[in-house]
């Protein structure tokens, strides 16, 4: 029982090796960083459909879950949608748990053992993160990564917020972009016959008859197993893949590894699209009215691996000199205002419903979808990044005379749920949700966003339904089942 929060003293190990300075900071962080995780793990136990969950049954003190074993399962009321550490200890049976991993090994369901040391890491790494910040900055980012640094916790509601399997302690504050490095990007030489590539691929990295992909340089080391030459310094974004080039593109590389949900690898079929879904996207952007830019794909490569690719990306920053992602927003204090927020939600709906209506489900969750602010600090426009997972429906492109791309597997579908779903889980559920940062802020900025929209099909299931999110606990108890898994949190308009 005591195995995954071992995970915790292995790093404090670590770091009193590489970072002495950080040891007594890292300790004093461990308490928050176990509500944090826990505060996510809670949400999920209470909102997802999980099998060995018989009922759930609570009032204004608190929510209880009866198991199917007859145990049962005490915490506080749950916000689906609060932000805030605010679950601190619950009780299964009579045992109170401050320790998501600890719970989630007593519970001893299918896969809870590797779920577990999962939580372990991310609470590890949570308070590591933690540990490693300056403190508080008055000061407004003039870079576009800066903003990136900013997102501390990571993932609002992911229990795997900041595990990072297979990373250091010194590899985690070599890589990880809250900790401010500047990141070396190997160069791998390819034969350029033996490689896919989409778009203009720059002559700087070429030489002669090869290609030169720019490799992470964990990638190399841990996956590639091969040394790369010199290539040149950029700054990891809150994907950790994805770095900027000062002065130039992001770059985002393959990094095999698992991260939150995912291993983020890149796939043939999206090297294979990426071009043809940014020019698609650049037409969109003439129907949006200057509401909505995308991010343009410069180059994309492969060397037939989903191990060794890359894509490079225009900076966001080339719609406007303030451009911030939505999930750094908490880090200012625009949210706090319900107007800015009713503003930016009423913006925010506003373009993703138009998309959705034309045929375009965008998975617009903080990290993909950036602001534009003016001088004033008022939402103006939103820039969306990372194509990769948007949807994309040929039946309602035909029905507004847009002109259909060619495009193939997982990004084409015309199921209304699927549509819905994509946009919704992700705006309302993930930006909008992440932002306001409680049901109460998100009930107030909806009511006012949604007053003067079309009232389309796709706004009557948003106002009308319950709300379609990710089941992040149930996708981490079931790894044998492929692609997302979904519940249905309440909507706070009712």
């Amino acid at each position: 029982m005591d195995r995954p929060p071992a995970a915790q003293a292995d790093f404090a190990d670590e770091l009193a090796a590489v970072r002495p300075d950080l040891a007594a900071r890292y300790a004093a962080e461990l308490p928050g960083a176990r509500a944090a995780v826990l505060s996510r793990l809670w949400r999920g136990l209470t909102h997802d459909p999980l099998p060995w969950v018989a009922g759930r049954t609570g009032g204004r003190d608190g929510l209880s879950l009866r198991l199917t074993d007859g145990r049962r399962l005490d915490g506080p009321v749950p916000d689906p949608f609060a932000t805030a550490s605010y679950v601190t200890a619950v009780r299964l049976d009579e045992t109170v748990y401050d320790d998501p991993a600890r719970l989630m090994m007593d519970l001893g369901v299918a896969h809870s053992a590797e779920f577990a040391a999962e939580l372990a890491d991310s609470v590890a790494s949570v308070a590591l993160s933690r540990a490693g910040q300056p403190g508080s900055s008055v000061k407004w980012p003039e870079s576009d990564w800066e903003w990136e640094q900013r997102v501390v916790d990571g993932h609002p509601y992911h229990p795997n917020c900041r595990s990072r399997p297979g990373f250091s302690v010194a590899e985690q504050l070599a890589y990880g972009p809250e900790h401010r490095p500047l990141v070396r990007l190997g160069l791998m030489p390819v034969p350029a016959d033996e490689c896919l590539v989409t778009g203009d691929w720059p002559d700087d990295l070429r030489d002669g008859d090869r290609l030169l992909v720019p490799v992470h340089p964990w990638q190399a080391e841990h996956v590639l197993k091969r040394s790369c030459a010199e290539g040149f310094d950029a700054h990891p974004l809150m994907s950790l893949r994805t770095l900027a080039v000062p002065g130039g593109p992001h770059v985002k590389t393959a990094l095999s590894a698992r991260i939150t949900s995912s291993v983020r690898d890149i796939s043939g079929y999206s090297i294979g699209l990426s071009a043809t879904l940014s020019r698609f996207a650049e037409s969109l952007s003439a129907r949006m009215d200057g509401l909505l830019h995308f991010t343009r794909t410069l180059g994309a490569a492969t060397a037939d691996s989903p191990d060794l690719a890359a894509v490079l990306r225009e900076s966001p920053q080339v719609y406007g000199d303030r451009v911030l992602p939505v999930a750094a927003l908490a880090t200012t204090e625009l949210p706090d205002s319900p107007a800015w927020l009713a503003d930016f939600a009423r913006l925010a709906l506003t373009a993703g419903l138009r998309l959705l209506e034309l045929g375009v489900a965008l998975e617009a969750h903080g990290q993909n979808l950036l602001v534009v602010l003016d001088a004033s600090n008022t939402p103006v426009s939103l820039v969306y990044r990372d194509l990769a997972d948007i949807r994309v429906s040929p039946a309602r492109l035909t029905r507004h005379g847009v002109l259909v791309p060619e495009l193939t597997g997982r990004v084409v579908t015309d199921d209304v749920t699927t549509l819905r779903r994509k946009l919704f889980g992700s705006l309302v559920c993930g930006a909008l949700a992440g932002t306001a940062g409680s049901a109460a802020a998100l009930r107030t900025a909806l009511e006012t966003a949604v007053r003067d929209l079309p009232r389309t099909p796709d706004l009557a299931a948003l106002l009308e339904e319950p709300l379609p999110a990710k089941a992040l606990t149930l996708m981490r108890l079931s790894p044998g089942t492929p692609g997302d898994q979904w519940t249905r949190l309440p909507n706070p308009l009712h």
